[in-house]
């Protein structure tokens, strides 16, 4: 596990800054920030550490709120802590299996399995079970598109995300290895 320091703290406050930023063009399309928010929480496990990357799986959903005030979750505010175990499930399973059996093969096997396990946490809780019970009558309409939004979207920006990291981990990984000489 990594060490707590300024450095970490430094690499963790930067790739907060860029999902929050990101946040503001949710409105436009959330196949634009999805996959930024999740290739910062992947990159964050790399450079921060595992507790960092907890730490902004839990802001983020709360900063997308305030930036976009998404009806849903203000319907349903039981979604935020769900999104919030969604991201932390993506980010636990990076960290726990980035390395395994190597580290070429163990960190895309981790992304996938990330995201896997994001979107059926997603999908199975939020789209089949807190939707369908708690969504208010005006909003039964959108049904369909808010448990796609929860469930097999979650998915494919976890796994678009999970490429942006690795592409990005290429030159990251080497700058990084010679900062620390």
């Amino acid at each position: 596990m990594k060490k707590v320091n300024t450095k970490s703290l430094t690499y963790a406050a930067a790739l907060l800054a860029i999902c929050i930023i990101s946040q503001i063009f949710k409105n436009m399309s959330v196949y634009i920030t999805g996959p930024i928010i999740n290739a910062c929480l992947i990159i964050c496990v790399l450079t921060a550490g595992l507790w960092a990357a907890i730490a902004i799986s839990v802001i983020t959903p709360i900063t997308s709120f305030f930036i976009t005030g998404s009806p849903i979750i203000a319907a349903i505010p039981l979604i935020m802590p769900c999104i919030m175990i969604g991201n932390i499930l993506l980010v636990v399973a990076v960290y726990f299996l980035k390395d395994k059996p190597n580290r070429k093969i163990g960190f895309t096997i981790s992304i996938v399995i990330g995201a896997i396990l994001k979107g059926l946490f997603m999908g199975i809780v939020i789209a089949l079970i807190i939707i369908p019970a708690l969504l208010p009558e005006a909003m039964l309409p959108k049904i369909n598109v808010f448990q796609t939004t929860f469930s097999i979207t979650q998915f494919i920006t976890a796994l678009i995300g999970g490429a942006l990291a690795y592409i990005i981990n290429i030159p990251l990984s080497k700058f990084l290895k010679n900062e620390d000489v």
